[in-house]
C-alpha cells in the first residue's frame, strides 16, 4: 500500500467515518467559497448585471464539471472496492482508464463550448444586460476544462483509496489563490467577470499541479509516463456501467437547473442576480450531508469489497444521522438571518427582496436532504448508481422542473413557487432511495472482480 492510501474497512465505524468525513467536509466549504469568492467579489466591484453574469456562465462550466464528477465518482467506487479487495493491480488500470478517458472528454467539452457559447446562452434566457459578461466568463473557463477534470479525477482517486485529507489541503490551496487573484484582476485591474474567470482557471490549473506532484514524491499506484496512459477494455466497461449513469444523472440535474435559471431569468435581472445569491447560500447548507454521503460512498465501497457488509450498513446509518444533525443548524441559521446573509453579496434592497421570497420555502429542503443523500450515497458504493441516477432525474427533471413551474407560474406564487419547488423533489427523492435501500436488490455485485452476492453476505 503505498503512502497514499488508507483502509476504511477496518477499525472502529464512528472514527473512521469521522476521520474521512472531516476533511471532505472541510474540502467542500472551501470548495464552495472557492466558488462563490467570484461573485461575491464581482457584486462588491461590479453589481447585479456582472452577478448575473458569472452566475449564468457558471452554471455551463458547472455542467461540464458535473459531467467528470459522474465519472469520477464512478471511478472512486470501482477503486474502493478492488482497494478493499486489495487487488492492486487492478486499481492501477482502473486509475489509468480513468484518467486516459478524461483526457479526451476534457477536449471533446473545451470544443463543445468554445463553439456553441452564444448558442448555449440564448437557450438560458440570458438577461441583456450581463449577456457579454456571461460570455466572457464562459469561454475563459471553458479554456480551463482539462484542471476541472484532472483535479476531480485526482481527487475521486485519493478519496477511493481512503485518502481525503490530501485533496482538502489542495482545494484550500487553490481557493486562497483564486481569492487573491479576484480581488487583484476583479478590483484594482476592472477586469470583471473576464478577471474572475482567469483567476479560477489558475487556480484549478495549480491545484491539479500540485497533486500530480504529490502523488510523483508518494509511491503513488500509477506513475504519468506516456505510456502508462491507457484504456483497458474490462475497466472501461466496469467505468461505464457504474459511472455512466451518475455522469448522465449529473448533466440532467444541471440541465433541469438551467431550465429553472431560464424560468427565473423571465423574470428580471434582479430576480436572476437574486436566485444566484441564493443558491451559493444553499450550496454551503447543503456542504455537510454532501460530505456525509461522499464519505458513505468511499467508506462503504472498501468495506463491500472486503466483503464487510453488515460494516457497511452500519455507516450508512450512522452517517445518515450525522448528516441531519449537522443541517439542522444551517436551517435555524438561514430563518433568524436571511436578509443578512443575502445582503453579503449586494445591498440592493430589489435584489434581497427578491432573494427572500424564493427562499420561502426553498430552505426547508435543508431538512430532507440529508435521508436523500445518503441513501443515493449507500446504495452508489454498492455500484448500483444506474438507481440512483434514474432517482436523481426523476427528482430533477419530473418532479422539480415541473412543481416549480406550476407553483411559480402557473399558480402565481412567484420566486416563492419556483424555491419550493426544490423540497418538494426532495419529498419523493428520498421515498424512492430508502425504498430501495429496504426493499431493493442491492446486495447483487456489480463490479466485475466483486465479491460474489453469498461471500458478501457472510460478512455479516
Amino acid at each position: 500500500m503505498d503512502r497514499t492510501s488508507s483502509r476504511l474497512s477496518e477499525g472502529s465505524v464512528v472514527k473512521q467515518l469521522v476521520k474521512f468525513a472531516l476533511p471532505l467536509l472541510f474540502s467542500n466549504i472551501i470548495q464552495s467559497v472557492y466558488n462563490v469568492a467570484d461573485m461575491l467579489i464581482v457584486g462588491q466591484f461590479c453589481g447585479s448585471f456582472s452577478i448575473s453574469g458569472v452566475n449564468i456562465g457558471g452554471q455551463l462550466t458547472f455542467f461540464m464539471t458535473n459531467a467528470v464528477f459522474g465519472l469520477c465518482l464512478g471511478g472512486s467506487i470501482i477503486i474502493g472496492q478492488h482497494f478493499g479487495a486489495k487487488r492492486e493491480e487492478k486499481v492501477h488500470h482502473v486509475i489509468s482508464t480513468l484518467l486516459t478517458s478524461l483526457i479526451y472528454a476534457a477536449v471533446f467539452f473545451t470544443a463543445l463550448m468554445l463553439i456553441f457559447a452564444k448558442t448555449f446562452l440564448g437557450w438560458l434566457d440570458t438577461p441583456a444586460e450581463s449577456f457579454s459578461e456571461a460570455l466572457s466568463y464562459l469561454r475563459v473557463t471553458s479554456c480551463g476544462t482539462i484542471f476541472i477534470f484532472g483535479y476531480n479525477a485526482f481527487s475521486a482517486i485519493l478519496r477511493g483509496m481512503g485518502n481525503s485529507k490530501q485533496p482538502m489541503k489542495y482545494v484550500t490551496i487553490a481557493c486562497l489563490t483564486n481569492i487573491v487573484l479576484d480581488i487583484i484582476l476583479v478590483g484594482p485591474l476592472g477586469l470583471a467577470a473576464f478577471g474572475a474567470a482567469v483567476a479560477t482557471v489558475f487556480s484549478q490549473g495549480l491545484s491539479m499541479v500540485l497533486c500530480i506532484f504529490y502523488f510523483k514524491r508518494n509511491n503513488f499506484a500509477f506513475d504519468f509516463k506516456p505510456s502508462s496512459f491507457k484504456i483497458y477494455r474490462e475497466d472501461l466497461k466496469d467505468l461505464i456501467r457504474v459511472g455512466i449513469p451518475t455522469m448522465i444523472q449529473n448533466m440532467i440535474n444541471s440541465v433541469s437547473f438551467m431550465f429553472l435559471t431560464s424560468m427565473i431569468n423571465s423574470y428580471g435581472v434582479m430576480a436572476s442576480a437574486a436566485t444566484a445569491v441564493v443558491n451559493k447560500l444553499n450550496s454551503f447548507a447543503i456542504m455537510p450531508p454532501l460530505a456525509l454521503s461522499n464519505s458513505i460512498s468511499n467508506i462503504c465501497a472498501q468495506c463491500i469489497g472486503a466483503g464487510e457488509l453488515k460494516r457497511a450498513k452500519r455507516t450508512y446509518a450512522l452517517g445518515s444521522v450525522i448528516a441531519f444533525c449537522l443541517s439542522l443548524p444551517a436551517f435555524i441559521l438561514f430563518k433568524v438571518i436571511p436578509e443578512q446573509l443575502i445582503s453579503l453579496f449586494d445591498n440592493d434592497p430589489a435584489m434581497i427582496a427578491a432573494g427572500l421570497e424564493y427562499l420561502t420555502y426553498n430552505i426547508y429542503d435543508y431538512l430532507i436532504v440529508p435521508f436523500m443523500f445518503c441513501a443515493n450515497g449507500f446504495i452508489n458504493a454498492t455500484g448500483h448508481t444506474l438507481v440512483t441516477a434514474a432517482n436523481n432525474i426523476l427528482c430533477s427533471v419530473v418532479f422539480r422542473v415541473p412543481i416549480s413551474h406550476l407553483l411559480g407560474s402557473v399558480a402565481g406564487m412567484g420566486l416563492a413557487g419556483v424555491g419550493c419547488g426544490t423540497p418538494v423533489s426532495t419529498v419523493f427523492g428520498t421515498a424512492i432511495a430508502l425504498g430501495y435501500y429496504f426493499f431493493g436488490s442491492w446486495h447483487k455485485g456489480v463490479i466485475k472482480a466483486a465479491p460474489a452476492p453469498e461471500e458478501t453476505a457472510a460478512g455479516e
